[in-house]
């Protein structure tokens, strides 16, 4: 691998070509997740703009009206019809199970679809999300924003390319302590209904699509083992579990409680990558790649990829393309991670 052709392309836009327009975006879930850290991305993109935002909270509504300006309505005013012509997609940041609904909506209304991940709480639900926006001819992509961060896709193309021979072992882990700071055990991420699953289905899925998307390649069968401990009754607070590519096996962990960790690492037959602070929201992500040229750690380096994200989304309307990670992409997810579970409480691999 050439080192200093792969960093001259880290701040490379792959799939820009500079299209005139913006897309009107709707933010439906005006939790801590879309306030914080989506919205923002939004407002500052390129292609983007917060035309308006959909809430169950009066109080909410009223503060992202006064915040940022924009019309904000109710889920049933939203199910209704109200200020369709005041935006041209939506963005879908509710509780999982929510996804579905909110998305029929959208479909309904002829708008386009970018929804958080995991897709929904179901493999069923997920695949009735994917087959509503298609039988209405309306764009969905779902929200994996590592597969928009310049550095990942990069990453990709290079291992595509055969820069690390054939990659035969990826190993991945996010740990994240969702009861931390002002966040207690009354959340849906706590709640198997709402949520889907525990740990798993909020972070595990970063190392699978991740490595999905640098690999090109879908897995054919998994293994996983789950624990939990209280407050986490209802879902797994602690997961690993192995998944079979054709070519390699992926040995990732994801955990709700313990000390922050998120990080992927790939072996090839002619090198190794490892990337740190892998998946955190804006994270200063350090590369370390060693092939037959030597090593070298690439640090300070990419974009947000939140804002990358909805920029990528938003350029694939003005142009007429599809998104790379569509509404199949995150399918294949959830039935994985379904997967995952059935082998967790059979104690067998379980084959795709």
């Amino acid at each position: 691998m050439e080192l200093q052709t792969f960093l001259d392309g880290f701040e490379h836009r792959d799939w820009d070509t500079d299209p005139d327009g913006e897309v009107r975006m709707a933010v439906v879930g005006l939790g801590n997740y879309a306030r914080h850290v989506s919205v923002p991305a939004i407002e500052v993109s390129d292609y983007c703009t917060f035309a308006v935002g959909v809430s169950g909270t009066p109080e909410t509504r009223r503060e992202v009206e006064t915040e940022h300006g924009v019309r904000t309505i109710d889920y049933e005013a939203y199910a209704e019809g109200a200020a369709t012509d005041a935006y041209d997609a939506v963005y879908i940041a509710t509780p999982n199970r929510r996804h579905l609904p909110h998305a029929e909506t959208a479909a309904g209304h002829g708008k386009a679809v970018i929804c958080e991940k995991p897709l929904e709480a179901t493999a069923e639900r997920a695949e009735r999300l994917v087959e509503a926006c298609e039988d209405a001819g309306v764009t969905l992509m779902t929200a994996y924003r590592m597969q928009a961060d310049p550095v990942v896709r990069r990453l990709g193309a290079a291992i595509r390319a055969g820069e690390l021979g054939t990659v035969t072992r990826a190993f991945g882990n996010f740990t994240f302590d969702v009861l931390a700071g002002s966040r207690g055990p009354d959340q849906w991420r706590l709640d198997s209904h709402l949520a889907g699953g525990g740990a798993l289905m909020d972070l595990g899925v970063y190392p699978l699509n991740t490595t999905r998307f640098l690999l090109d390649a879908d897995p054919v069968a998994v293994r996983g083992e789950t624990r939990r401990s209280e407050p986490f009754d209802d879902v797994d607070e602690h997961v690993d579990f192995s998944v079979t590519f054709p070519d390699c096996v992926g040995n990732f962990a994801a955990s709700f409680s313990g000390h922050a960790d998120t990080r992927l690492r790939l072996h090839g037959t002619r090198g190794i990558v490892e990337l740190t602070e892998a998946f955190g929201v804006g994270g200063e992500r350090r590369l370390a790649v060693e092939t037959g040229d030597g090593r070298a750690v690439f640090e300070g380096f990419g974009r947000d990829e939140t804002r990358e994200e909805f920029d990528y989304f938003a350029h694939c309307l003005l142009t007429g393309h599809s998104p790379e990670p569509d509404g199949q992409d995150g399918l294949t997810d959830v039935e994985t991670m379904m997967a995952v579970y059935e082998s967790a409480r059979s104690g067998e691999r379980v084959s795709l």
